[in-house]
Order: structure tokens, then sequence, then C-alpha cells
């Protein structure tokens, strides 16, 4: 199976934030979509392993924040490259205001719209959940292009640097982090993002 397939799928991105009632938390996510109009219901998938999980589970509260193609890869490794459980990702963090529901959304900087969510119901998946939720409000920011994760892949994402010597590396295809070594181990796991070395290439420098 070539897992380079899965990057053509139409991904956009987004940040999924939540309020656990005493801290703020906020993480990548690129699995969401509308599933009705009449009334507005949306879906998100997020990995059980996610701080956001725990959260929503208790909380069934959210806000999405659709990435527009302003969006930086700072904000990405903000939201996407280090865990709520040990981190404020709203630290210092200015591009965001806070909605009645009590939960951040993104301001137009970084976001060309936001929606206020509510969850209704959830179905089981063995390392996802899929929750189904109410929009109770929706704003447009902006008409600036949404970031896609192509894009992101060819614009955002930064360059790997090249080097001489002709050393072997292993690099992650989804955030670019590297592994010096002629073998990787078949169980290994990115720090950065998590991802199996099924999602590693290998790189001669």
């Amino acid at each position: 199976m070539d897992q380079k397939a899965f990057f053509k799928i139409g991904y956009g991105l987004y940040v999924l934030t939540t309020n656990d009632g005493k801290k703020d938390n906020g993480m990548i996510n690129n699995t969401f979509m509308q599933i009705t109009g009449d009334p507005s219901e949306v879906v998100v998938a997020v990995n059980k392993a996610n701080y956001s999980h725990e959260v929503l589970v208790k909380t069934r509260k959210f806000n999405l924040s659709v990435l527009s193609e302003d969006v930086t890869f700072d904000v990405i490794r903000r939201f996407g490259f280090q865990s709520g459980r040990n981190a404020d990702k709203f630290a210092g963090f200015e591009s965001c205001f806070k909605m009645p529901n009590g939960v951040y959304a993104l301001n137009n900087r970084y976001a060309n719209a936001f929606f206020a969510c509510e969850v209704k119901d959830t179905m089981d998946f063995p390392t996802h959940t899929l929750f189904r939720a109410a929009v109770n409000d929706a704003v447009l920011l902006s008409d600036k292009p949404t970031c896609t994760y192509d894009y992101y892949q060819k614009n955002v994402k930064p360059k790997p640097q090249q080097s001489a010597g002709g050393k072997t590396v292993w690099r992650c295809r989804v955030c670019g982090y590297e592994y010096e070594g002629e073998n990787l181990p078949a169980d290994f796991v990115c720090p950065i993002c998590k991802h199996p070395a099924s999602d590693f290439e290998k790189v001669t420098k």
C-alpha cells in the first residue's frame, strides 16, 4: 500500500479548540466536514490519544477555525507538534478571541472562518472517535483561500536542508523530522508528529 496516496485526498487544515473549564487548548485537525444543511451539522474525527479528545468527551463543545493560506509553520507547530497535557498552547498567542461558549477561535490573521459546535453523538473507531455536532454559530472572517493539506506540504512546511557527507537519513513526510541511521526501526514513531515508520522516506545526504 502506498501511503502517499492518502496525501492526495482534498483535506483542509483546521484548528480545533476546546476548554476543560480551567485550561484552553487547541489541536491541528484535517478531518472535518459538513453532513447536513438544515439543521447545520458537522462531523470531526479526533485521535483518542490527543488531550483534545479527552476534553471533547467531557465538555461536548468545541470551535473549529478554518486555516487560510496565510497560516505560518509556527502556528502549525504550536497547535500540532506539542500536547496540551503539558503545554499552554495559547501562551503568548494573540491572534484569537474567546467566543460566548467560553472557547477560543482564531481571528482573520490565520483563519478565514470558524464554527462554534456542540457535540450531539459519537461513533467509536479503533484509534479515533467521530464526533457529530450541531453548529451553533458560523462566521466568515475573510475571502482568503483555505489552506489545504497539499498547500501546507508545498508552501508552509519548511523544506529540509541538504548537506554533504553521504549520510543516510529517514525523513518524516508529514513534519520533516529526520532520523539518522542506515535502518529505521519498524516500530519507530516520529517524536514530533507521532506518525509511524511507514510515513518516513529514505534520503541520502
